[in-house]
């Protein structure tokens, strides 16, 4: 099962890497990681995806987080109330006679179309994992060139 697990750390040179270290050490495999400063720019908030089978691996997993010297705080979402999301950029293939269907697609998933450009066009989208699940679906009918994705941010609700 895929557990989201949120870290408050000192926004340090090698932080990540310790963090990355210490999942990849322990045979877990990080699903998704997203990274950025807060509104304090000392620190960082980190959403980590880690498939974890158990509790007891899952809890194992917060302990050693804990004891890193450069983590503040970690919060597991998995059992708590939270909301969730995640940003795509999809390169399709489009021509001008699609260009209703597909912003019809992009309205109803919350995106957008950022560019057009000869036979092709980037569509940003936000959204938790069934709503681009969804909309991956009805993007591959244009035929994805591209994608890229952000992994998954998660706060509390």
């Amino acid at each position: 099962m895929k557990h989201t697990i949120a870290l408050l750390v000192e926004n340090k040179f090698g932080v990540l890497a310790r963090i990355a270290g210490l999942f990849s050490a322990r045979g877990y495999n990080i699903a998704s990681l997203a990274v950025s400063e807060t509104l304090d720019p000392d620190i960082s908030y980190m959403t980590i995806v880690v498939e974890a089978k158990d509790e007891k691996i899952l809890e194992q997993i917060k302990k050693q987080l804990n004891k890193l010297i450069d983590v503040i705080t970690v919060t597991d979402f998995t059992k708590k109330e939270h909301v969730d999301r995640e940003l795509i950029l999809a390169k399709v293939s489009y021509c001008a006679k699609d260009k209703s269907r597909l912003e019809n697609i992009c309205a109803k998933f919350v995106g957008k179309v950022i560019q057009r450009k000869g036979d092709t066009a980037i569509i940003e989208a936000v959204g938790n994992l069934e709503q681009i699940k969804l909309l991956l679906e009805e993007l591959n009918k244009f035929g994805i060139k591209e994608l890229v994705r952000t992994g998954k941010l998660a706060i509390s609700g």
